[in-house]
C-alpha cells in the first residue's frame, strides 16, 4: 500500500503519524502540498517524500487521500484529472460530495468519502464512510486502515447519512468542549476555584466516557446507577428535563445535518 496525500494539514498529519506508528513505512507514504514551509514541516517531521506538483507525486501510489480544504478541493483537483488511473480516492474534505469529486476527476468512480473528527489527532477519533459501489472489497479494506490510523471507523450504506454523522461526530467534539467549559463555569459561580472547577469538569467528563465506552451497559442504564431518588443527581436531571435538554440537543444536530447538506450542494457547484 503506497498512499499520497493530497494536502499536509492538521488531519493529513494526524493520519500520517498514526500510519507510520503502526508500521506502514515512511517510504510508502507521500504528500502534494503547495506550501513550501509545509512540505519541509512534513519531510522533517516524518521522512516522507513531499512534492509541490502532483505529477511526480501521483506516479507509483495506489491509494490518494485527498486532504485540503473544501473550497479548495476542486482547484486542487484539477491537475489530477487524467492521473488516477484506478487508484483508489478517499476524501476527507467535509461536505464535498463523491459526485462532484468524480466529475472534477474526469468521472473517476474508485471513491471513498470519510468524515473523521478532531480527536484523530492523539489517535481517539472515530470517522464515518461511505463508498461508491465501484469500489471493491479489497478497496473498503483499504480506506478502513488508513482512517484507523486515527481512531475508529463505521460505515454508513448512503452517502446522504454522512451529513448526520458531520453532525453528530464531526462537530460533536465542540459541543463536548462546549459542555465542558459551562460544567466548569457553573462549578466557579457555585465558588470552586475555577481551575478547580475546570480541572473536575475534565476529569468529570473524561472518566464518565471511558467508564461508558468500557461497560457492558448502555449509557442510560449507568446514569440510573448515579441517580438515586430524591438525590442530588436526580435535582439537577430533572433541571434538564424541564428545560426540554434532549430535545435542544436533537434540533441543534438537525440543524448541523441540514446545513451539511446545504454546504454539500453548494460546494459541488461547478461555477
Amino acid at each position: 500500500m503506497k498512499i499520497c496525500f493530497l494536502g499536509g494539514g492538521n488531519m493529513a498529519t494526524a493520519l500520517l503519524g498514526g500510519l507510520i506508528a503502526k508500521g506502514v513505512p515512511p517510504g510508502d507514504l507521500s504528500a502534494i502540498e503547495v506550501n513550501a514551509a509545509a512540505r519541509d514541516r512534513l519531510a522533517a517531521q516524518f521522512a516522507i517524500r513531499v512534492a509541490g506538483a502532483a505529477q511526480a507525486a501521483l506516479a507509483d501510489c495506489d491509494t490518494v487521500v485527498l486532504a485540503v480544504k473544501p473550497q479548495d478541493l476542486r482547484a486542487a483537483l484539477a491537475p489530477l484529472a487524467g492521473l488516477t488511473g484506478a487508484k483508489l480516492v478517499i476524501s476527507i474534505a467535509a461536505g464535498v460530495r463523491l459526485d462532484a469529486i468524480s466529475r472534477w476527476l474526469g468521472g473517476h468512480g474508485n471513491l471513498v468519502r470519510a468524515m473523521p473528527n478532531t480527536p484523530a489527532l492523539i489517535g481517539a477519533g472515530i470517522a464515518g464512510l461511505y463508498a461508491l459501489p465501484g469500489v471493491d472489497k479489497a478497496g473498503r479494506a483499504r480506506a478502513e486502515e488508513i482512517l484507523r490510523a486515527g481512531g475508529e471507523v463505521v460505515w454508513v450504506p448512503e452517502e446522504r447519512l454522512l451529513d448526520p454523522v458531520t453532525a453528530l461526530s464531526g462537530s460533536g467534539p465542540a459541543y463536548v468542549f462546549w459542555f465542558i467549559e459551562q460544567l466548569a463555569a457553573s462549578g466557579a459561580k457555585l465558588g470552586l476555584a475555577p481551575e478547580t472547577a475546570q480541572r473536575l469538569a475534565l476529569a468529570t467528563v473524561l472518566g464518565a466516557a471511558r467508564l461508558a465506552a468500557q461497560s457492558d451497559e448502555t449509557p442510560g442504564t449507568l446514569r440510573e446507577r448515579v441517580t438515586s431518588k430524591g438525590g442530588t443527581t436526580e435535582a439537577a436531571l430533572n433541571v434538564f428535563a424541564e428545560e426540554k435538554m434532549a430535545q435542544r440537543l436533537e434540533r441543534a444536530l438537525r440543524a448541523a445535518s441540514e446545513r451539511g447538506a446545504e454546504l454539500g450542494a453548494q460546494l459541488g457547484k461547478d461555477r
